[in-house]
């Protein structure tokens, strides 16, 4: 009994917590389906990834909050609606509900129908840019969930490396402790600009961050 009156308290204060948050309102005010689209936000205020023209794949989309921020970012008045400037794809496994402009393939990225679909959908062309919000189903074990992550963050890298133009861009999510400064060295390995930032809109208690990497280094013989 003790253990699910616990459990009932930390439910109701995050359950506070969230309806309290400045980013849920302000999500709700805008038109957003999760608070993590300030997230990318505030990432793109801070490198100047996202413009009209580009070619975009959102990895992990659901529910489309990143989408919808894209969407917003590439079209020619930063409207929600109407017409987009640029292909923009999003990618997940589970489904998501549509957002107007954007090309949405349910499945998994690795497949190889999914890459064929995804590939006639963008003609061909390489990208500009890949985010990633995708994360594991946390056990709580720190040793299991930092493999789950790095797994995760090393499937949306390789595919940014078959994708990606030579001077495009990639956004990962990752998480602070085990397993998060090797990470990064594999960042630095194929990127020729490595920055890690932590949004104001990633809760202070959370070990989110992001990762982004511009500019892909040329594979080497030895590769």
């Amino acid at each position: 009994m003790k253990v699910k009156t616990k459990s009932k308290k930390v439910n109701k204060a995050w359950l506070a917590d969230h309806l309290n948050d400045p980013y849920v309102k302000l999500a709700q005010k805008e038109g957003y389906r999760a608070r993590a689209a300030y997230k990318l936000k505030e990432i793109d205020e801070v490198l100047g990834l996202i413009r009209p023209g580009m070619r975009v794949v959102d990895l992990g989309s659901a529910p489309g909050a990143w989408s919808q921020y894209l969407r917003r970012r590439m079209a020619p008045a930063g409207a929600a609606a109407g017409a987009l400037d640029g292909t923009l794809v999003a990618l997940d496994i589970l489904p998501m509900e549509p957002v107007e402009g954007v090309t949405f393939l349910q499945g998994d990225f690795r497949d190889d129908e999914v890459l064929a679909r995804l590939t006639e959908v963008v003609g061909g062309q390489p990208l500009d840019l890949v985010v990633s919000d995708m994360a594991p189903n946390l056990s709580g074990i720190e040793s299991s969930d930092s493999a789950r992550i790095a797994h995760l963050v090393e499937l949306a890298l390789e595919f940014a490396q078959n994708h990606l133009k030579p001077e495009g861009a990639l956004v990962v999510k990752l998480f602070h402790g085990s397993g998060y400064s090797q990470l990064v060295k594999l960042f630095k390995q194929h990127f020729k600009l490595v920055k890690p930032i932590k949004p104001k809109a990633s809760r202070d208690r959370s070990a989110e961050t992001f990762l982004v990497g511009i500019g892909l280094k040329r594979a080497s013989p030895a590769d």
